[in-house]
């Protein structure tokens, strides 16, 4: 006997769900610039109404929030809090939570965990340095395309070619709206500069006076788990300072990785040991 068929409630009720988190999506691909009404309409495809009624109860929900100033959208306080739990839930954030203080501590700058999503990277999390003047560009939450920021450049850095290529094609339209000053040969010279010097470097170029250093990191099976970077005022970050804040970074992804190969690790299973017994 077949289940119950859904009702004409439900399945609408499914699809208001399935167009919100559409919608959050889309906010979230933009978080740092938000988005008017009008391009979510554009991009979602709904109807203005639909898609101020669902942006209503996504405020609501605290998932998203409207600048009064300029009507934009953006994530809520909810999206971000959910975010850091569900970093913590998977590990990351957890696991580099000792490399983060322990950067800031040697080097009195502020350090950072970003990860890729999509064609984009987002900051999980700051550590403050102590150093009496620093540089807030980048904080937590706060997302750029990939390539923008020394962290998100270490991470496109870390990318094949091929894949580097289509990340810069993909935001295309978001560099040259948000990003004027960032092209597409700009940033292969950066990704070819990256590699050849084992950091990544942004030397101020989202805030002229803040400079920032990055490395990934990897799970075992090679590919990109996040990247670390450290960020400062421009004068503690030039060309005699560089390799020593690398080396300190250098150091953590080391340790962050051995955390990473020692969880991922295969365990024996009690076949394999009752094999062992055996033999």
């Amino acid at each position: 006997m077949h289940g119950k068929l859904p009702s004409i409630s439900e399945l609408s009720g499914s699809q208001s769900v399935d167009r919100a988190l559409r919608l959050l999506a889309l906010v979230g691909r933009d978080a740092e610039n938000g988005l008017a009404l009008s391009e979510i309409v554009e991009e979602s495809g709904l109807n203005k109404p639909t898609a101020r009624r669902l942006l209503v109860a996504l405020m609501r929900a605290r998932l998203v929030e409207q600048d009064p100033r300029s009507r934009r959208y953006y994530l809520g306080d909810e999206a971000f809090v959910l975010g850091v739990l569900a970093s913590r839930r998977h590990g990351l954030l957890e696991l580099s939570m000792e490399s983060l203080r322990a950067l800031s501590e040697a080097t009195m700058d502020s350090s950072f965990l970003s990860v890729r999503r999509d064609n984009f990277s987002v900051c999980l999390y700051r550590e403050e340095g102590t150093y009496p003047v620093r540089t807030h560009a980048l904080q937590a939450g706060l997302q750029h395309p990939l390539g923008i920021g020394a962290g998100s450049l270490a991470i496109l850095s870390a990318l094949p070619d091929e894949e580097m290529e289509a990340v810069l094609a993909a935001n295309r339209t978001v560099m040259t709206t948000h990003y004027p000053a960032y092209g597409a040969d700009q940033i292969r010279q950066d990704v070819a500069k990256t590699r050849q010097r084992g950091f990544a470097l942004n030397p101020g170029r989202i805030v002229a006076s803040s400079w920032g250093v990055g490395a990934v990191f990897r799970f075992p099976d090679g590919r990109i788990a996040g990247a670390l970077s450290l960020a400062a005022i421009d004068s503690r970050v030039g060309p005699e300072r560089q390799p020593e804040l690398a080396r300190h970074l250098q150091r953590e992804v080391a340790r962050i990785e051995e955390k990473l190969r020692k969880m991922f690790v295969p365990r024996p299973t009690d076949l394999d040991m009752h094999a062992g017994a055996r033999s």
